[in-house]
């Protein structure tokens, strides 16, 4: 055996778990700000639509989407009923989707009032991933046009339901999917969702 072998000083090693404390601190506050940012962008893309579509009604005295003037206006356009509401709700549009849930998108795009192909009636994404989409529909026994937010996670969802409206997921003009009151421990991963009332 060697007699002079020497190891680590407590002092040493407590500096080493500072260090580490230090760093593991860091990358958790980091997530921490990047997931406050998300929901913030997410809550901001809810106000930009609802501009979107009040320019649009502004713009051209109808709602884009329902539209009934749209092919005159842009030739090749899909027109809507102009009945006043944008018939539909729907995540999954397609460039052959003929719904007016879906012609909402082409039309905000043609216009300019959003970027992105004016042949393109695709939904856009939101910051946590999911699709969105407008449409006059009955959400929870209340019709009327809604935005939706699809694969928002619950702890967001309640965030913003807690935020700027009464945090409860089925009452208010915020409206989580979901059998039961948000309850984070139920399942860390829940995704749901999040719709907003009118514009």
């Amino acid at each position: 055996m060697k007699k002079n072998q020497k190891g680590f000083t407590l002092v040493e090693l407590a500096i080493v778990l500072v260090i580490i404390g230090i760093i593991l601190g860091a990358v958790l506050k980091g997530q921490e700000l990047i997931k406050n940012a998300k929901e913030k962008r997410l809550y901001n893309t809810y106000r930009e639509i609802i501009a979107a579509v009040n320019t649009y009604l502004d713009r051209y005295n109808a709602l884009p989407g329902d539209d009934p003037k749209a092919g005159t206006r842009w030739s090749g356009q899909p027109n809507g009923n102009g009945n006043g509401q944008i018939a539909g709700f729907n995540f999954a549009c397609t460039n052959t989707t003929n719904q007016e849930t879906c012609y909402l998108w082409q039309h905000l795009r043609v216009s300019g009032i959003i970027n992105g192909n004016p042949s393109d009636r695709t939904n856009p994404n939101h910051p946590f991933g999911g699709k969105v989409a407008i449409g006059w529909t009955t959400y929870n026994g209340i019709t009327d046009h809604w935005i939706g937010f699809q694969n928002v996670p619950e702890e967001i969802a309640l965030s913003i339901d807690e935020k700027y409206d009464d945090g409860v997921y089925n009452t208010g003009s915020i409206i989580s999917s979901g059998s039961t009151d948000y309850n984070l421990s139920d399942t860390a991963d829940e995704i749901r969702d999040l719709r907003f009332k009118g514009f």
